[in-house]
């Protein structure tokens, strides 16, 4: 079998998108963003909060953090399993 690479970064992202954890994303300038991830591709990350929507660089981020730690291994194993 070839098992591809986790993705630490598209399982992130992932799973603070499909639990709705608010997370702050720091911005190389400093600037610091909150709200929920909407979605996101290999260039860019949309977050939403109250009710607006901003697309950011993925360039431009420093930090994302959530509002609380993320399981990896139970992240993991669940696009594993969808992705099987």
């Amino acid at each position: 079998m070839n098992k591809s690479p986790i993705n630490l970064q598209d399982t992130f992202l992932n799973q603070v998108r499909k639990e709705n954890l608010p997370v702050t994303i720091y911005l190389v300038n400093g600037f610091q963003l909150k709200g929920l991830i909407k979605g996101f591709d290999n260039f860019t990350v949309v977050i939403e909060f109250e009710g607006r929507q901003q697309m950011v660089y993925k360039h431009a981020i420093s930090t994302v953090m959530p509002i609380r730690p993320i399981n990896f291994m139970a992240a993991s194993a669940a696009e594993t399993t969808t992705n099987s």
